[in-house]
């Protein structure tokens, strides 16, 4: 395999899943880039994980009440799922239609939003938009329990249109009135009361006595339209195949402007997105064919480490590097400690701060985010029997002594491979100097020198340039 067939490789892994360690990489790496693509695109090929033991460490995760405690479970799923992308794009869904915890203080819908975005994330447009219609989660969100025949509630209606499909300047305030009328008596069943025994499930429910049934306009089509006449005019316009196509590449590709501002913001990239929207109109709003394009293209082949990563990234990323939650938790442990460390980097999972999402890019980074974020990163390599720095040693033990220069190669080799700056490497040759040559041929020497390597590994984290995917 060449180093840069490897590079590519683990540009794709960060991209499209959470990063992968060297013995990973190496194994994907003997199969062509398109094929680890095709791999990505149908998680139905790799096991799924089965989550029996983890409950046993988390008794928690027996109910569906603890918000957090699921979160951090999702970042578990995260770390430790055969199927990347399946998790990449609930992830990216989750962006899109940004729904809260804090408004309903509901566990069981937000818990199952995230596995329907999980199960459908890589259909269709129309499976997509109509799965999210009904969904419990954002029906309470957006206030469509409060849409009714003789009352209509414009919430879901307009932030369907403006934030969740065609963008600001592709429709009219008459197409939001009576999408919002297409809408009316889709609601959810009430759960039983949370008292005594914690919360209970909700699910969709239509009341036909509550649905508007007069004749509507919406984007030019009249008739007696409903809501999945609606999503279905929608997922076949254009102008939601551009809208989905600029917040893909924003996702996977590059940093672009923040969402309010696309309609006066031009993409980085036209082409880019003219290339992702003619995949959706060729194949009928589906998505894999789309993703298909955006990995396999040269756009996103050349766009390495021009993305910042989430706060979901950085945390799933370094604990892969460092194995600390491989499989299961050390005894103790508890997942719910994932969450609380995206939270306090700006990413609380599943409780989104508005129904605009997260900002993302630069955003990600203020003087507080950044030293959580650098912290975090840093104190993962504090252990210096966790596997990944283990297996990080053992692998520069190969080598034999490893002069200054060698050190700092192999470990940006190994934590990524890592491209740095010249002020970067500057200051990671100064300190491979201060230690000399590091022996790891035998057992003692790696015992005395391991630290050194860590030190090393902690430096490179704390890289302005580990911030960027």
């Amino acid at each position: 395999m060449s180093d840069n067939h490897l590079a590519l490789i683990s540009h794709l892994m960060r991209r499209a899943g959470f990063g992968a360690g060297r013995d990973e990489l190496e194994e994907l790496s003997s199969k062509s880039y398109e094929d680890v693509v095709e791999d990505l695109l149908h998680p139905e090929r790799q096991e799924d994980l089965q989550e029996d033991a983890l409950k046993r460490y988390n008794l928690e995760l027996s109910y569906h009440d603890a918000v957090q405690l699921w979160a951090g479970r999702w970042v578990w799923r995260m770390v430790n799922s055969r199927r990347p992308l399946e998790e990449k794009m609930a992830l990216f869904w989750h962006h899109v239609f940004a729904t809260a915890w804090y408004k309903s203080e509901h566990s069981p819908t937000i818990i199952r939003q995230i596995e329907m975005f999980r199960e459908v994330g890589m259909s269709d447009l129309r499976t997509i938009l109509t799965e999210l219609a009904r969904d419990p989660a954002m029906n309470y969100w957006l206030d469509n329990c409060e849409n009714h025949a003789d009352q209509p509630n414009e919430n879901w209606g307009r932030e369907l249109l403006e934030l969740f499909s065609m963008g600001v300047g592709n429709y009219t305030e008459d197409d939001i009135k009576n999408a919002a009328r297409a809408f009316t008596g889709w609601t959810f069943t009430q759960p039983i009361p949370l008292y005594p025994f914690g919360h209970y499930t909700s699910e969709f429910h239509y009341l036909p006595e509550d649905h508007d049934d007069s004749e509507k306009t919406f984007l030019g089509h009249t008739g007696n339209l409903n809501g999945e006449d609606i999503v279905d005019i929608v997922a076949h316009q254009e102008a939601s195949y551009r809208f989905i196509s600029r917040h893909l590449y924003n996702f996977f590709v590059a940093d672009e402007p923040q969402v309010p501002a696309w309609n006066i913001e031009p993409p980085n990239d036209p082409d880019a997105i003219d290339a992702l929207v003619q995949a959706f109109a060729e194949n009928d709003g589906q998505l894999r064919p789309v993703l298909r394009t955006l990995f396999n293209s040269d756009f996103f082949r050349q766009a390495r480490y021009r993305k910042v990563k989430n706060p979901a990234e950085l945390v799933a990323g370094t604990i892969k590097l460092v194995g600390t939650y491989d499989w299961l938790p050390a005894p103790g442990q508890s997942v719910g400690a994932l969450s609380g460390a995206t939270s306090i980097m700006g990413q609380t999972l599943m409780n989104p701060p508005t129904v605009e999402g997260w900002h993302t890019g630069h955003e990600w980074i203020d003087g507080g985010t950044l030293n959580e974020r650098v912290n975090f990163a840093v104190n993962q390599f504090n252990d210096l029997s966790s596997p990944g720095v283990r297996a990080i040693v053992e692998r520069l033990a190969r080598d034999g002594a490893l002069s200054p220069d060698q050190l700092v190669e192999r470990c940006l080799d190994l934590v990524g491979p890592l491209e740095v700056g010249d002020q970067t490497r500057s200051a990671l040759s100064s300190y491979a100097d201060s230690v000399g040559d590091v022996d790891l041929s035998t057992d003692q020497a790696r015992t005395d020198n391991a630290g050194k390597v860590a030190r090393m590994l902690q430096m490179i984290v704390a890289s302005r340039e580990y911030q960027f995917a």
